[in-house]
């Protein structure tokens, strides 16, 4: 599949209409304001199993052990070098969506046969890159709250993303209530022109 200078927002709260919607919806709203198209998806419109561990994946190209609705999102992934990911924070970490669908990427690893393994992505060398925006309700636990960055983060910068910006919210509490910080927004919105401007430089 041909990659594309074009940016994938994935949302993982289960609950619809809410501050991770918002603010997903406003870094893709920087990022067409620069010419670049993105689509969003929302993980909990997807019914997908965690990773079972049965390693079909290491004879094919993408996971052939559970047919669900990653195979839907496998192409709309590979095709965008741009990447955003937005969780809200349960337990100290990202959603139990996030983490399943973080998992269901193990497929794009290839393995040596040797001891330790060696492994490389199919994704590394692309120009990918990515943004990410994670949000908790308590104010004062932004390091705690920063797992959830972290979660996402770490995984796929060894896929091969870079990143280019990082978005760590707190104190909101309210459904939607983000919409009301408008210095919230305009950080969100100009995260996503980041996006937009870091990929079409790589025509």
């Amino acid at each position: 599949m041909e990659i594309r200078n074009t940016v994938l927002g994935i949302g993982s709260s289960p609950r619809k209409g809410g501050n991770s919607d918002v603010l997903l919806k406003q870094v893709l709203t920087g990022v067409r304001s620069e010419g670049v198209p993105a689509r969003e998806i929302q993980l909990r419109d997807y019914h997908y199993l965690p990773c079972i561990g049965c390693e079909k994946c290491q004879n094919s190209t993408l996971c052939s052990g559970l047919n669900d609705g990653m195979q839907l999102i496998y192409p709309k992934l590979l095709e965008a070098r741009g990447l955003v990911l937005v969780s809200p924070t349960h337990n100290l970490n990202v959603t139990a969506w996030m983490k399943a669908f973080i998992d269901r990427l193990y497929c794009l690893y290839q393995f040596s046969k040797d001891r330790p393994r060696q492994y490389t992505s199919s994704l590394a060398g692309q120009g990918r890159k990515m943004v990410l925006i994670a949000i908790g309700e308590q104010p004062g636990y932004e390091e705690a709250i920063g797992l959830t960055l972290d979660a996402m983060k770490i995984p796929f910068e060894f896929l091969g993303y870079e990143l280019v910006g990082e978005l760590l919210v707190t104190g909101i509490f309210d459904k939607g209530a983000v919409r009301s910080d408008s210095e919230l927004m305009e950080k969100a919105r100009s995260i996503g022109t980041q996006l937009a401007q870091a990929i079409a430089s790589q025509v």
